[in-house]
């Protein structure tokens, strides 16, 4: 068994770490606000780090899962951070969605210490990160990836290394430009049968028998259905995702006209105080538009 760190442990780390100690591993967790690490794990045996620097020390691989870039950043460079805590040989793996480019920034400022690095990012959700199922894609060298691999399969079941550091990045920004346009295109397709005066229920269980059918219409349609906006993924860290592919859109030149359109939809859920929504309220907005909801909130 290994003794592992953990930093972050919300609503995906806490269960991502679970399943890591539920295998036999020794955890050492580290949050902002020590009071907020989970008791569950504590009273199984993880051990409350009062610094970054302090999990590096004291386990072999640090995993990461912080909401955003600067997250990152500081967790592994700020005062009392991860990188001071390294030695030659232990492995770093963010298992955040940040930016590609800084990603490549990040891994060479660890490898300089002697050290490895992995961009993790996941797809699934809670429910994935639950029941270990997440799908992982990973950035770095395939050796180390080899040796973390085991760790991994015990947080998902579709793990995938991509290439080289920032690539494992790359594709979760890819992902996040398909999730918000089809949860956009379910939105549009509920609104139109329910306005239309078709039962969105019965709609949505006849398209998940043909080829329309997909996780989202499924889950993310059921809770367009039954006003269940409660995260799940929120919608300001959405928005940080597309705001990633955009500003790479930007920089390589190219034009994201769809994922431009889902961002100001998810900005007009944030004028409205919904930055804390689950992204399947980006129905909303085109319920405004269209001056009829999907179905009568609670």
């Amino acid at each position: 068994m290994s003794d592992l760190g953990f930093i972050g442990l919300g609503t995906m780390g806490r269960p991502m770490a679970g399943n890591l100690q539920a295998a036999g591993h020794q955890l050492f967790l580290c949050e902002r606000d020590i009071s907020r690490l989970p008791r569950e794990l504590l009273d199984r045996g993880a051990v409350a780090c009062n610094s970054g620097r302090e999990v590096a020390e004291r386990a072999e691989i640090v995993f990461l899962m912080v909401p955003d870039t600067p997250d990152v950043a500081a967790a592994l460079f700020g005062s009392g951070g991860v990188a001071e805590g390294l030695s030659r040989g232990k492995i770093v793996v963010d298992m955040s969605s940040i930016s590609p480019i800084e990603t490549k920034v990040f891994a060479k400022r660890i490898g300089a210490l002697g050290c490895s690095y992995l961009d993790a990012p996941v797809s699934g959700g809670e429910i994935g990160a639950k029941e270990a199922s997440l799908s992982i894609m990973v950035g770095g060298d395939e050796a180390v990836f080899e040796r973390v691999l085991p760790l991994l399969r015990l947080m998902g079941k579709n793990i995938t290394r991509i290439g080289g550091n920032g690539d494992g990045q790359t594709a979760k920004v890819a992902n996040q430009i398909i999730v918000a346009l089809t949860i956009e295109a379910v939105g549009e397709a509920l609104v139109f049968a329910s306005k239309a005066g078709a039962d969105p229920a019965s709609v949505r269980a006849a398209l998940l028998g043909g080829f329309a059918s997909s996780r989202i219409l499924e889950v993310h349609g059921e809770r367009m259905i039954k006003r269940e906006f409660d995260p799940g993924f929120r919608i300001a860290l959405h928005v940080k995702d597309l705001d990633l592919a955009l500003g790479g859109a930007r920089a390589l030149g190219l034009s994201l006209p769809n994922t431009a359109s889902c961002r100001e939809l998810l900005n007009a859920c944030v004028a409205r105080g919904g930055a804390g929504w689950d992204h399947a309220a980006l129905v909303r907005p085109l319920e405004w538009l269209a001056d009829h909801e999907v179905a009568p909130e609670a």
